[in-house]
């Protein structure tokens, strides 16, 4: 039995980076199982005792897929240990880092109506060379809409990665 299930809801992978880190700061790595969101479908949630949720942001929303997730299982995650962060490039912003100061965690919780036992916020990344023509153009207009990096030859990692691995050891 695993006693950690962690699912992730990414659109270009980097959640699921972020959610292999925590992954691998859990003291039961071995107990411990990381899925996609589509594949948690298939399971059986009430046989793990941490259930951690991991998704990213794209133009201002977190998946639709991601809330029906929630609907569909909220009796079991309220009765787990749950836990849940959001990876968007607006928590770059020292005013939007945290749970509490960050507009998609606040969105994200009026909608779900779940009340997870712990939240976190990471800043993202923003992936211009491997994103395809729109989805380039847009995100580079919404990143000098929000005086961000506009260049499209480069990638941006705005990840503070020693916060996800605090964030990781407060799991523990």
């Amino acid at each position: 039995m695993h006693s950690t299930l962690i699912i992730y809801s990414s659109t270009d992978g980097h959640t699921e980076t972020i959610c292999k880190r925590i992954s691998n700061s859990l003291d039961n790595k071995n107990e411990t199982k990381i899925t996609s969101l589509d594949d948690a479908l298939k399971l059986d949630l009430s046989i793990f005792n941490k259930i951690i949720i991991g998704a990213s942001i794209r133009y201002g929303k977190h998946s639709k897929k991601l809330y029906k997730f929630i609907k569909l299982n909220k009796d079991v995650l309220d009765q787990k240990n749950s836990i849940f962060f959001s990876v968007n490039v607006v928590a770059r912003k020292l005013e939007k880092n945290t749970p509490e100061t960050n507009p998609y965690i606040k969105k994200f919780l009026k909608i779900s109506n779940w009340r997870p036992k712990k939240i976190g916020v990471f800043a993202g990344r923003v992936d211009y060379p491997n994103y395809s023509f729109f989805d380039k153009y847009v995100i580079k207009l919404i990143m000098f809409l929000t005086n961000g990096p506009t260049d499209t030859s480069q990638s941006y990692e705005f990840t503070d990665w020693s916060k996800v691995d605090q964030f990781a050891k407060e799991l523990v």
